[in-house]
């Protein structure tokens, strides 16, 4: 009886530690739509969350890269990337101008108070999260180096 009741007391706490998923945060995207960032979905299938901003030149390499490959990934794996810019109030400005020069096809959000930033523990961007089809972080990345994209796609790949 005393091991159910203690199986009781520490089942929530296994469970709750085993799988990561992403806090519930407002944030707005291009258009100044909210978005809740517990919400973000890709019908079941993998997603790419990307924290990076105009200001820093490995956030602007990583995603220009990604881009090359996104609809290759895609059609391989069926991932969807969400771009969120830590821009804060005196940079934001210059984020839909970057966009439209790079062209872009991520979901973009404006994390500019830096809220799903900490929530998610990111200090420094570049910092990337992979979630699987059910919303759970499964693997993450910090900084960029040319050829980091060759992990994100072999971790993609194990979603499948």
């Amino acid at each position: 009886m005393k091991k159910f009741l203690l199986l009781l007391v520490v089942l929530p706490f296994l469970v709750s530690f085993n799988t990561a998923s992403i806090p519930s945060v407002q944030l707005k995207d291009l258009n100044g739509n909210l978005v809740d960032t517990g919400k973000l979905s890709n019908d079941g299938k993998p997603m790419l969350i990307c924290f990076w901003a105009t200001w820093c030149s490995p956030c602007k390499k990583e995603l220009n890269t990604y881009a090359e490959h996104y609809e290759d990934w895609k059609e391989e794996t069926g991932v969807k990337i969400y771009a969120v810019t830590i821009d804060d109030q005196r940079t934001v400005n210059s984020v839909k101008p970057y966009i439209n020069s790079v062209s872009w096809e991520y979901e973009i959000l404006m994390d500019v108070n830096k809220q799903f930033a900490q929530a998610m523990g990111v200090n420094n961007p570049p910092h990337t999260f992979l979630l699987d089809g059910n919303g759970n972080i499964v693997w993450q990345h910090s900084g960029y180096q040319p050829g980091d994209e060759e992990e994100v796609h072999e971790q993609l790949l194990k979603l499948k």
